[in-house]
Parts: C-alpha cells; structure tokens; sequence
C-alpha cells in the first residue's frame, strides 16, 4: 500500500493538522481502495469512501469538506503518480 499524509484546514475556522492515509499502490486497479489511517484534533470522517474525491471531513466547528481537494502535502509526503 501507498501511505502519505496531507495537510487538512478547515476554511471556517482555520484549524489544521496532517492526516494519513493509504490506498492501493496498483493504479491499474478501478478501486483505489483509500482508507484514513489517522486524522489529527478535531477532524472526523464525515461520510468515508474507498474514494479520496468523495471521502468527506467533518472540522469540530461543524464544517464538512472532501478530503480530496486542492491542499498541501507534509513534507516527503506526497502520494506517488
């Protein structure tokens, strides 16, 4: 499996952490099989999905956004291409 971690910030109120994460290191695969390994303070799975577009994030303040979006990665993690 494929581990990386991204930067997770709640556009409302601004709180943030890293969350890791893993999937399917065979991009053949049609499921790419995305799980969240661990979230930081205050974030929650909202609605999980084995799909990081459609996985989404609840923030403590009650703000809900997918966890695929344009964010940043921790430093040496970002996912393979």
């Amino acid at each position: 499996r494929d581990r990386y971690s991204r930067k997770l910030e709640c556009a409302r109120c601004r709180n943030e952490g890293f969350a890791e994460v893993s999937e399917a290191d065979d991009k053949r695969l049609k499921d790419p099989d995305f799980k969240v390994d661990f979230l930081p303070a205050g974030f929650t799975s909202e609605r999980p999905s084995r799909d990081p577009a459609k996985h989404m994030i609840r923030c403590r303040c009650g703000h809900v956004f997918a966890f695929k979006q344009k964010s940043h990665y921790a430093p040496g993690g970002d996912p393979r291409r």
